[in-house]
């Protein structure tokens, strides 16, 4: 972190900026494993929604 002091003595100070990097592609398995949660969640989800429809 860094301090600059202006004419009126007012401190400011700045973080330091992470290293900006590009995202990789995600690998054939871990494609698999988004499409997996995505089913459980959605399978979650519908449950609760009927769940709730059924007690109201």
């Amino acid at each position: 972190m860094y301090t600059t002091v202006n004419e009126n003595g007012v401190l400011n100070n700045y973080p330091t900026e992470p290293q900006v990097y590009y995202a990789e592609y995600p690998a054939i398995w871990e494609q698999r494993n988004y499409v997996i949660q995505g089913a459980i969640a959605a399978v979650f989800v519908t449950t609760l929604v009927l769940l709730a429809s059924a007690v109201s």
